[in-house]
């Protein structure tokens, strides 16, 4: 199995992993690829250029790098192991202390492997052009940037005008992203086996203007109006461009999933629980039933 490598080579504790992971795999049945960052502090020569041929992926990180690493798959339908060596690292299977029995794990096969709705967009000129375009996992963020005034952003839903927001940005989230920033805004936790768009405003001006979950198969357009120069799209919270007036912003479900994967006992309300302290249950506040 040739399983690509992404990582952020500036957690503590990573070196040490990374070299367990080169030791163990041939053992395992994987041949690693490295991305480029890893491969020079390690010097191992098979570096990460192309998902074509990726039966897997494996990130060492937080939930950011899981983010990257599924975006570099550009859609391939292959599963993604997270491995956190971050604070919360909600989307990840197991910790870095876990690693090395979730590798195990992960080579033999004992795992699932979750399909998590993605989001294809694209920024379109005033001209009808497509400018550039981006996959995201978890979100799709118009926004302002630095200057202090409200921005108006008109959303259409399948080409039929739904409503003007008057906010400080526009937030367009999988279900998987509706436990970032999404969430931070006020937007609904959705179950991410319930595929929709979820539209959530950041800091609206108007109380009348909800959140708003959408069908997973509908096309969103966003056109900002009465805007300073210069707006921001922000894809997964890392990567975007500029975004101007008489551009549009279309944002539609991407045509591949992205398969995260989770080891058998763990569930996404038990993540919800232990991570976010959801629910207010024993489990998470020491008393018994």
């Amino acid at each position: 199995m040739r399983v690509g490598v992404i990582g952020h080579p500036g957690y503590a504790g990573l070196p040490a992993v990374l070299h367990r992971l080169l030791e163990i795999a041939p053992s395992l049945g994987l041949t690693l690829a490295l991305d480029d960052r890893l491969c020079e502090a390690t010097g191992h020569d098979d570096r990460l250029t192309s998902p074509d041929d990726l039966q897997a992926m494996v990130t060492l990180g937080g939930d950011g790098t899981l983010l990257r690493g599924a975006r570099f798959l550009a859609g391939r339908d292959v599963p993604v192991l997270g491995i956190n060596f971050g604070r919360l690292g909600f989307l990840t299977a197991c910790s870095a202390e876990e690693f090395e029995l979730g590798i195990r794990r992960f080579a033999s096969g004992d795992f699932v492997a979750e399909r998590r709705m993605g989001l294809q967009s694209c920024a379109l000129n005033p001209d009808g052009g497509e400018r550039c375009w981006w996959m995201a996992l978890n979100d799709v963020v118009l926004h302002k940037g630095g200057f202090a005034r409200l921005v108006r952003l008109t959303v259409f839903v399948d080409d039929e005008a739904i409503g003007s927001y008057s906010a400080d940005g526009l937030i367009l989230s999988t279900p998987t992203g509706s436990t970032g920033y999404s969430l931070s805004a006020g937007g609904p936790i959705v179950d991410p086996t319930l595929e929709s768009i979820v539209l959530t405003p950041v800091s609206p001006h108007t109380l009348a203007m909800r959140p708003l979950v959408l069908p997973a198969d509908v096309e969103v357009k966003v056109r900002a109006d009465d805007t300073p120069d210069e707006l921001l799209v922000t894809v997964d919270g890392q990567v975007g461009t500029t975004f101007t007036g008489g551009e549009l912003l279309v944002v539609r479900r991407a045509p591949t999933p992205v398969q995260l994967v989770r080891f058998p006992g763990t569930t996404f309300y038990t993540r919800l629980r232990h991570k976010l302290g959801w629910g207010g249950l024993s489990e998470r506040d020491g008393r018994t039933a």
